[in-house]
């Protein structure tokens, strides 16, 4: 059960992994629902809250692709397994950090977002918050179990 559940986690992962490079290289797909927006100033347009750097997206898609290493160090998967402690808490870490983006900064992301009727507020309630919680239950099985 918990291998089963450490692929599924590597996958999802790598894959978020790789389209955070995707979009470091310059990939547009799905680039206007990744990006909280806010109203502009004296109208009800949308923009953009902040315009991702590529090298923070590299650095972004890095520690995805960490995570999915750490999973893999953890049940053995593809590399030797690692059973010390400090594993366990660095995923439980992880997972903890996971929970929070779930719950939010209060103003742009999370369930308890004030800035929505944008298609990044729509997604966010109904995808990335809910694949945050889903994602860091999973690791904290990883980590335990």
């Amino acid at each position: 059960m918990t291998l089963m559940l450490a692929r599924w986690l590597v996958a999802i992962f790598a894959v978020i992994s790789l389209v955070h490079v995707y979009w470091a290289l310059g990939g547009e797909w799905a680039a206007v629902a990744a990006v909280p927006q806010v109203p502009e100033e004296g109208s009800k347009q949308l923009r953009p809250a902040f315009k991702p750097r590529g090298w923070i997206t590299l650095l972004v898609a890095g520690a995805l692709l960490l995570i999915a290493l750490l999973v893999c160090l953890r049940v053995g998967l593809c590399l030797p397994q690692v059973n010390h402690g400090w594993l366990q808490w660095l995923i439980s870490a992880v997972a903890l950090l996971l929970f929070a983006r779930a719950i939010g900064d209060s103003e742009l992301v999370g369930f308890f977002k004030e800035v929505k009727g944008s298609r990044f507020a729509w997604l966010d309630t109904w995808v990335y918050s809910p694949l945050c919680v889903m994602l860091g239950a999973g690791l904290l099985v990883v980590a335990w179990v």
